[in-house]
């Protein structure tokens, strides 16, 4: 037991520490994973089928927000997109500039937001059930729909023809699907191990965490 309350102890104090930070150190933290994001997307396996590979990243995108807060992890995943914009290589492939900017991409930026929101809002989104529903509404929402929508004009504008919504699906949803909802179960896992169950700033639901306990 007094392990286990040291854990706790010291996830408490790893995220009201982070809450409590400068915003300089807010800045390396989120460089850094940044960094952590562009290093996840080399991890990528061609389709060939799809001009979309599957990728690492998107953990790094899931776990942004819940290791850095509502702000700064949209923030982390907005400096992983502007400096690949003017020419960092940390795209998938090592690939960098405004051309290779997706809605995929920009989804991220979106997710990392939405799930740091809830994540230093609600105690009660730090469950793993909890935080496995908002991360695949995050992934199939907030990445896929904005990638969906900018993957259609690009095969558009390259092809010179109209993709059906099906093609469509066929080639930037469908393949990943598997991959994406194992990736957010590892997501949801770390993120059930690391975070703490007890109120750091001042949560919305302060107190009622424990009528409301889900694993």
């Amino acid at each position: 037991m007094e392990v286990v309350a040291a854990i706790n102890r010291a996830k408490y104090d790893i995220f009201r520490w982070r809450y409590e930070l400068s915003i300089p150190w807010k800045l390396v933290l989120a460089l850094g994973v940044a960094g952590l994001t562009g290093l996840l997307a080399q991890v990528r396996l061609p389709l060939p089928w799809s001009p979309v590979p599957i990728t690492g990243q998107t953990l790094a995108v899931l776990l942004a927000g819940v290791l850095l807060g509502r702000w700064w992890g949209g923030i982390s995943m907005a400096i992983y997109v502007g400096l690949g914009a003017i020419g960092l290589s940390w795209f998938s492939g090592w690939s960098s500039g405004l051309g290779a900017i997706g809605g995929y991409i920009i989804g991220f930026i979106l997710a990392a937001l939405f799930l740091g929101y809830f994540t230093d809002r609600y105690i009660r989104s730090r469950s793993f059930f909890s935080m496995l529903g908002l991360m695949l509404l995050a992934n199939f929402a907030l990445i896929y729909i904005p990638g969906l929508i900018w993957l259609g004009l690009w095969l558009n504008a390259v092809s010179g023809a109209s993709v059906n919504f099906i093609m469509l699906l066929g080639m930037g949803a469908i393949p990943f699907i598997a991959g994406d909802i194992t990736k957010a179960v590892l997501a949801a896992a770390v993120a059930r191990g690391v975070t703490p169950k007890s109120a750091y700033n001042g949560e919305i639901d302060k107190g009622k965490w424990a009528s409301w306990r889900l694993p």
